[in-house]
């Protein structure tokens, strides 16, 4: 079960944001993601709790973020409840969807796993919602995600392969690279990782 902590930053000034520290783990029905997010005076301001089904759909979402909640899954696309700040009203939505994004590198993890784009075969299309702080509102983009380059790197234990995804905004046209090894993101826009206990776990 890999276990560590991210440091979160903005992606265009690499303001300092806070840490995300983790744990995640793969089993015989999925993938589940738990988080606890800090500021940078080390205050609690979110969490997170993803859980995937075997191939890669959202079945259980559980978003935090300051005093606002998302509880969604994949439901007649992606459905979600969306409580506001002070818990009296709820706001339901539903988009036609392939899975739920967000400022988490657990959804990076996610969508690589519910697209697996084969190697040199160019981008694939995924529809997503997406739900960033500080409030949660969900908005619906467009991405493509084309898998560069799978290298391994030997290890003590067993070799680990790093994979390079290249994203792309179809709104914009804008790309970043992301970096996974398994379930973990070694890097990304806004996201380093800083501190895991165990090696990343592979997929089946």
């Amino acid at each position: 079960m890999p276990r560590g902590h991210y440091s979160l930053h903005d992606p265009h000034d690499h303001t300092p944001l806070g840490e995300e520290h983790f744990h995640c783990a793969t089993g015989p029905s999925g993938w589940r993601y738990v988080s606890q997010i800090l500021d940078t005076a080390g205050e609690h301001t979110g969490s997170v709790d993803l859980t995937l089904d075997d191939l890669g759909r959202p079945i259980r979402l559980q978003l935090t973020c300051a005093a606002w909640q998302v509880r969604g899954a994949a439901l007649d696309g992606v459905t979600w409840v969306r409580t506001d700040p002070t818990g009296t009203h709820a706001t339901e939505g539903n988009a036609a969807a392939h899975a739920f994004t967000g400022a988490s590198p657990a959804f990076l993890v996610a969508t690589a796993r519910l697209l697996r784009p084969a190697l040199g075969a160019g981008a694939t299309r995924v529809r997503l919602v997406a739900l960033t702080p500080p409030v949660l509102a969900p908005r619906t983009l467009d991405q493509g995600w084309a898998l560069l380059s799978s290298t391994p790197h030997a290890t003590d234990i067993a070799p680990l392969v790093a994979d390079e995804y290249q994203v792309t905004d179809l709104e914009t046209g804008e790309q970043h690279a992301v970096h996974l090894a398994g379930d973990v993101v070694l890097a990304a826009p806004g996201i380093e990782l800083e501190s895991l206990d165990t090696p990343p776990s592979t997929f089946s």
